[in-house]
């Protein structure tokens, strides 16, 4: 498993990686999918638009584009995530941003398990899901995992 975090002409979000990078294994894990090599790109709205007309020929702004690389055995593939467009839509929906930031990092995950929003219905299921992962988060067994994890690389120091 390797998931990376980069950016493209904007700073880093504030989002812990390693618990991000476990909650996607769980998601991931959850769909019966295990997670191979996963790349997120954190971008602004114009690299988004760039992206989108040169690899989709689509002329408009989107939060998320996923490339998707994997086999029968393992998810894998880049996700570039427009951060300014990710706001507006926190605004909009009037949620937080960082909520709204890990709903869209999901949502990439989600599609590389092979589910979709773009067809009568499937949008609502997306959303469910999205809803299922994001709850993950709040469990009890995954926040006293991730202490563990951490007090273990910590005392490995």
């Amino acid at each position: 498993m390797e998931i990376n975090f980069m950016t493209e002409g904007v700073e880093m979000p504030c989002i812990d990686q390693a618990a991000v990078s476990l909650w996607i294994e769980d998601v991931a894990r959850n769909h019966g999918q295990a997670v191979g090599t996963l790349t997120y790109v954190f971008c602004d709205d114009e690299y988004i638009l760039a992206t989108n007309k040169q690899f989709l020929g689509h002329d408009y702004y989107t939060d998320i584009i996923t490339f998707d690389y994997s086999n029968s055995r393992r998810i894998a593939g880049d996700m570039v995530i427009s951060l300014e467009t990710v706001r507006s839509n926190a605004q909009m929906l009037g949620v937080d941003y960082q909520s709204e930031l890990l709903r869209v990092i999901v949502h990439g995950v989600l599609h590389l398990c092979g589910i979709n929003d773009k067809g009568p219905g499937e949008r609502e299921i997306m959303e469910q899901h999205e809803n299922e992962a994001l709850a993950m988060l709040n469990s009890s067994e995954f926040i006293v995992g991730l202490r563990l994890l951490k007090k273990l690389t910590t005392s490995n120091k």
